[in-house]
């Protein structure tokens, strides 16, 4: 018999968002680790709002959202508010009713910067990985890390002189500029969009862009990124903050490894790593020079294993590129990046846990 496609409306309507969500669903788990680590930072939210005036939206609230924003690649905070007022597995996993208002995007945005403020993207992820369940698929002695370059929500035509001596621009919007046979150079100009970006380029024969520095520390027993930070792009940032990443979990009895490519092959990182008590399982660099890397490192079994292991590194950040919207940058200045990229990160862990941990409703 064929069904009625008449709108059949009721009057009253009982709807529990949680029995909507299927008991395997990956957000469940997801959902029950990141509540845990945003309840672990209630006294680091606390101090970025005034004790009285009108009550903001909650930063669970924000930070669960984001989250979202994330793992489902939406591209603007705008189509993010609008996914949550209709989808019914977007407000469950936010903590909105059914009945709730959702909030006007321009006071989403408002409200986010204030978490800028405390830096809590890097707490959040230090709340995640400290999880009783989740730490114990932690390596304490094995890790790697690298860097990948992060395009700036500036174009090159916003690359003018500081001293404002570039020529008049073309009145018309995005109008041409030539920038042939012009030098330049990052201590001579700088982006009028974004000061903070640098120009920088790959490698030899690829093209400069404006961009900055992400950078990650991978423990290597699962893959997870167990820290991370931005710079502006340069050619010592790699180096300067993978010591400042390995930091924390260095100067120990028992000595730990550091896998990285050949662009950490300097003698300089290879000697305050060993002062660090980390054994440098650096690639070596010999196109037309001397690896800091001898035999004493690589005749070692765990140099190759480091090797291999590296490079799963790269598959956050193609995640954090293709899916979590960081092919080209929605925000601008180093903290706000800083802070997008960390989140990034963090949202990478918790999409690769619900695997590695199973059982979602061991965790509801």
């Amino acid at each position: 018999m064929r069904g009625d496609d008449g709108i059949c409306g009721s009057l009253f309507s009982y709807i529990d968002l949680d029995q909507r969500i299927r008991p395997d669903h990956p957000l469940r788990l997801i959902r029950a680790i990141a509540n845990t680590a945003l309840k672990s930072l209630s006294g680091e939210f606390g101090k970025l709002y005034s004790p009285i005036g009108r009550g903001s939206i909650p930063p669970e609230r924000l930070m669960r959202a984001m989250l979202l924003q994330a793992f489902y690649s939406i591209r603007s905070e705008r189509q993010l508010v609008e996914r949550i007022d209709t989808d019914l597995l977007f407000r469950w996993f936010v903590g909105l009713g059914i009945e709730d208002a959702v909030w006007d995007a321009t006071t989403f945005s408002k409200n986010r910067d204030r978490l800028l403020d405390g830096a809590l993207a890097g707490k959040f992820l230090a709340a995640v990985l400290s999880q009783h369940r989740v730490k114990l698929l932690l390596s304490s002695d094995h890790f790697s890390v690298d860097g990948t370059l992060l395009e700036a929500w500036a174009s090159a035509k916003s690359f003018q002189p500081k001293d404002g001596s570039g020529g008049s621009p073309d009145p018309r919007r995005n109008g041409e500029r030539d920038f042939r046979g012009e030098r330049r150079r990052n201590d001579t100009h700088a982006s009028t969009t974004d000061p903070d970006a640098r120009l920088f380029r790959k490698g030899p024969g690829k093209e400069a862009r404006l961009c900055f520095m992400g950078h990650a520390l991978m423990e290597n027993r699962n893959g997870l990124i167990v820290g991370a930070v931005t710079t502006r792009a340069s050619g010592h940032a790699e180096r300067l903050a993978a010591l400042a990443l390995i930091a924390p979990h260095a100067d120990r009895p028992q000595p730990i490894t550091l896998g990285a490519d050949k662009g950490y092959d300097a003698s300089d990182f290879v000697m305050e790593l060993r002062q660090k008590a980390a054994t440098p399982h650096v690639a070596q660099n010999r196109s037309g020079r001397r690896s800091a890397i001898d035999g004493r490192t690589t005749r070692h079994s765990g140099y190759g294993v480091s090797q291999r292991i590296r490079k799963r590194i790269e598959e956050a950040f193609g995640w954090a590129k293709t899916v979590a919207g960081l092919r080209k940058l929605r925000h601008r200045g180093l903290p706000k990046v800083d802070w997008q990229f960390t989140l990034a990160m963090a949202a990478y862990d918790l999409v690769r846990l619900p695997k590695l941990l199973g059982n979602p409703a061991a965790w509801s």
